[in-house]
């Protein structure tokens, strides 16, 4: 009996989770039964007398013989993994994301095209003034290639992005100066990068292999302006109920729109009722009091760069609270995802494809979505 260690499996289970996304182009329960002798046979190859043996979309294509059964988009959720990308005039395809590396499209041609996906997720700690007290970014490259004969692609960052406070090593991928208006604390690239030029234009060589794979993560502390500004305030109203105010600011340009926002924050555990006060002319938001968990829950489908949201809620209590409700309650959690939007400002400034011959001349996708990973207001 041997100890395995627990990341292995976390990073084995999340392989995968990849590798049969790349083959059925979306991972619902749906597509598990309709597929369920692919990912049989996958799991077959992947794992070999309780030993993992290869996790590469690319190489698995040697032995896999069965063909995904694609899943009919319309089936899937409106608020899916599509759905994030439609920002403004320009509009991803519906099929974009969930497509499979290994299908042909319907007439036996496969569509040329790739995607990059600046994707990161923010954690953020606010006082109860609305300062900030703690703030990171953890983001990822995330690239996903349908192109044939596996060309040779250069993706170029901003010019003047820095990587580390201080040294020069290239071994670590240090800037000499560190002082570019973009500084990430630290990244590490997928083992297909070439990064012979990276050090002199920030320039990234590297032949895709197949399926979605992370071309680099990265992770920034340096001070960034959060999305949102989240302010909250409770305060006794008589001897058994208080009230609460909920305010968010949106920080972000008018043509950005965050979508699926929701907002929870925990009151005390002798709370019998809530009601609540939105703005006058609210749509798409909903109120709710979870009496199981004791927490108010305010959900808005839609927050517009530059608008400004307050909630109002009137607490009941079973017992007086004896002046201690700042202990007692909170702190307020928010979540939501902003597409083509990035806290960070990293930017691509070129997707360069080799050209097989004059008239090829793949689809590029590139898009940006902001995430909130842990995004606190203390009471």
């Amino acid at each position: 009996m041997v100890n395995i260690s627990p990341s292995l499996l976390l990073e084995l289970l999340q392989r995968i989770a990849r590798v049969t996304k790349d083959y059925l182009g979306v991972l619902n329960e749906d597509s598990l039964r309709k597929n369920f002798i692919l990912v049989y046979e996958l799991l077959d190859e992947v794992i070999d007398f309780g030993y993992p043996q290869t996790t590469s979309t690319e190489a698995l294509k040697s032995y896999i013989f069965n063909e995904p059964i694609m899943v009919d988009a319309g089936r899937m959720p409106p608020l899916g993994p599509a759905a994030m990308f439609m920002q403004g005039s320009k509009r991803m395809p519906g099929t974009a994301v969930t497509k499979s590396v290994v299908a042909n499209e319907p007439g036996g041609k496969k569509r040329e095209e790739i995607f990059v996906d600046i994707i990161e997720k923010i954690s953020v700690t606010f006082s109860s003034s609305g300062y900030i007290l703690t703030s990171e970014i953890d983001g990822t490259i995330q690239m996903k290639s349908y192109l044939s004969g596996n060309p040779e692609i250069r993706l170029a960052l901003n010019e003047d992005l820095g990587i580390g406070r201080s040294g020069s090593s290239t071994h670590d991928y240090r800037s000499s100066s560190g002082g570019g208006s973009v500084v990430l604390d630290d990244c590490n690239f997928h083992e297909s990068v070439q990064l012979d030029s990276f050090d002199i234009d920030r320039t990234l060589h590297l032949i895709p292999p197949d399926g979605e794979f992370p071309v680099m993560n990265y992770r920034m502390t340096q001070e960034f302006k959060p999305p949102f500004r989240v302010t909250a305030l409770i305060e006794e109203a008589g001897p058994s109920r208080a009230e609460v105010l909920l305010k968010i600011r949106a920080d972000f340009s008018a043509n950005v729109t965050a979508n699926t926002i929701t907002v929870q924050m925990p009151v005390p555990s002798y709370t019998m009722r809530a009601s609540f006060e939105l703005e006058a002319g609210a749509v798409g938001q909903t109120t709710d009091f979870k009496e199981g968990s004791r927490r108010l829950e305010w959900n808005l489908k839609k927050i517009v760069g530059g608008s400004e949201h307050t909630l109002r809620a009137k607490l009941t209590f079973s017992q007086e609270s004896h002046g201690n409700l700042t202990k007692e309650a909170g702190p307020v959690n928010m979540n939501f995802t902003i597409p083509m939007y990035n806290a960070s400002k990293l930017q691509v400034r070129y997707l360069q494809i080799s050209k097989k011959s004059k008239t090829y001349n793949p689809y590029r996708w590139v898009r940006y979505v902001t995430q909130a990973n842990s995004y606190v207001a203390r009471l």
